[in-house]
């Protein structure tokens, strides 16, 4: 199940109108979690800090869980860096590897790892995919700009006002 759009989709698209699809398409999803995990326990994961714009938006999702960011880099405004003990800074593979990382419950992974090197982002989501997937019990949902391909993983459709850029939206069968 492909979604449609995503950064090469439309090229008579201005930048300003595959942002605006890009932001509106991840608050959809963001907030379809947020219906999805009502209820259930663990803390989030988010890959790829950037700006800080979705970080913010898990904080203001889910007021009472705890955030784990991942990047190489801080390139976010002040107050939209995660508190020191939940910024992991380095190589993705060796920050989800780390045993502390292990021992949480893991409920939501927002992956946003998409540049403009798209054989090089594919690599890295096949590459990140079984590292994640190790951390997450039946039930826990992945959302990524990218396509992971794990074989106990569902995709889900993507909520309806998500339709205008690629995303992919899994839920963890078993």
């Amino acid at each position: 199940m492909q979604p449609a759009g995503g950064p090469m989709s439309d090229r008579r698209q201005s930048r300003l109108e595959r942002m605006l699809a890009r932001l509106a398409t991840q608050k959809a999803c963001l907030e379809f979690a947020q219906r999805e995990l009502a209820g259930r326990p663990g803390v989030l994961l988010e890959l790829g800090l950037g700006k800080g714009r979705t970080y913010d938006h898990l904080r203001k999702l889910f007021p009472a869980r705890e955030i784990h960011v991942f990047d190489r880099a801080v390139h976010a405004p002040p107050d939209c860096i995660p508190p020191a003990d939940c910024l992991w800074l380095g190589d993705l593979r060796e920050q989800l590897a780390s045993p502390r990382i292990a021992a949480l419950q893991v409920a939501l992974v927002h992956a946003d790892l998409g540049s403009d090197d798209s054989a090089g982002d594919a690599h890295l989501a096949a590459a990140l995919a079984p590292l994640i997937d190790g951390l997450l019990d039946a039930g826990a949902l992945v959302l990524s700009d990218r396509e992971m391909q794990v074989p106990r993983w569902r995709q889900l459709p993507l909520p309806l006002a998500a339709r205008g850029w690629a995303y992919f939206v899994y839920r963890v069968d078993r």
